[in-house]
């Protein structure tokens, strides 16, 4: 019997993603990433800048999962609370860390900037993490135990999450494949529920799709194994041929 893929959840934080101001790109990217990686997806929570929402968040996800990802919130300004919660739902101190203090520093002084206690708010990180690189902005990302806490701004949170992926163990990458056939859902509910149980190995998503004004439906099927995959898709153009 194979293994289990790794498990996984992210964490998106901010208020101006729940107003609608900003769209998340950071949960797309994950996902794709991880998929290729052989680390299963599970959960996307999405919470404000509040703290007690952050630390319950955490709480639950890090218990469920074997990796929780978060984005957001570890900036100089007084909306930058995700270190200091990752710090309470640990139930540790937020200290100064040495390096990131000494990188943020570096950062600022090269640019001709002041180094001042706001900015010094970026090194500070749960005491016994670990710093996850920043080559963009200096300010690092950290993580601690199976948290990884990472920038909002899709440019570094991407740089992030590949600077520490190698590190992660590996699953069996998911692949996909599809078919499209030209009848709604109702039509082909019936057939399509027997492929799905004789197939309970991979995933069959079934998704209503429009094409030239036509309309039909898109059956996608996931798994670990790709002949699997094959198989199931030719066995969809058997019992649903082309029209």
């Amino acid at each position: 019997m194979s293994t289990p893929n790794p498990t996984a959840a992210i964490l998106v934080i901010g208020d101006e993603i729940l107003s609608g101001r900003t769209r998340d790109e950071n949960m797309y990217h994950l996902a794709g990433v991880l998929t290729a990686h052989g680390i299963d997806l599970r959960e996307v929570r999405i919470v404000p800048d509040d703290q007690a929402a952050i630390v319950g968040a955490v709480n639950v996800l890090r218990r469920a999962y074997d990796h929780v990802f978060t984005s957001g919130g570890i900036g100089p300004t007084h909306d930058d609370i995700t270190a200091d919660a990752i710090g309470a739902a640990f139930g540790v101190p937020v200290v100064v860390d040495p390096e990131a203090d000494r990188r943020v520093r570096a950062f600022s002084e090269v640019r001709g900037m002041s180094y001042n206690s706001d900015q010094q708010r970026m090194a500070r990180v749960p005491q016994g993490a670990t710093l996850i690189d920043n080559p963009i902005s200096a300010a690092p990302g950290f993580t601690l135990e199976n948290v990884h806490v990472m920038a909002g701004v899709p440019v570094i949170f991407r740089v992030m999450v590949e600077s520490i992926l190698p590190a992660l163990a590996q699953g069996r990458p998911v692949v996909s494949g599809e078919y499209r056939i030209w009848r709604p859902e109702g039509d082909i509910a019936h057939d399509l529920r027997g492929l799905a149980a004789k197939y309970d190995d991979l995933a069959l998503g079934s998704y209503p799709s429009m094409q030239d004004g036509r309309g039909g439906t898109t059956i996608v099927v996931r798994g670990t194994d790709p002949q699997r995959v094959e198989t199931a898709v030719a066995e969809l153009r058997t019992v649903f041929p082309p029209e």
